[in-house]
């Protein structure tokens, strides 16, 4: 895997700072590059690391603006790792076809 894009932010709740980290990345699939998504949080407390969630989808899209929109949607809205497969499965799930797209013009 490899991080193509790395969108981040800091945001203040209940006293605990947090990171939030949005990434693009890069994989392969039978040979032909596939993007996917990880998300990670990392929340401090008095400058110490109390806790870190991340979550990723590695397979969504050979197609790459296709995961780039997906990206800016979970970064614009600030979704949690603990929430990204709630808010990007359906969509994850439509672009399934990308992929017989992208094989079925390689095998032409």
């Amino acid at each position: 895997m490899m991080v193509v894009e790395n969108l981040w932010r800091k945001v203040n709740i209940d006293n605990r700072e947090c990171d939030y980290s949005y990434r693009l990345i890069k994989s392969d699939f039978k040979g032909t590059p596939v993007y996917g998504i990880e998300v990670e949080r990392v929340d401090y407390y008095d400058n110490k690391i109390v806790n870190i969630e991340r979550d990723s989808i590695d397979k969504i899209s050979p197609i790459y603006d296709s995961v780039h929109q997906l990206l800016n949607l979970v970064y614009e809205n600030q979704v949690s790792p603990i929430h990204l497969i709630d808010i990007l499965g359906e969509r994850v799930d439509e672009l399934v076809e990308d992929f017989s797209t992208c094989y079925l013009s390689v095998a032409n």
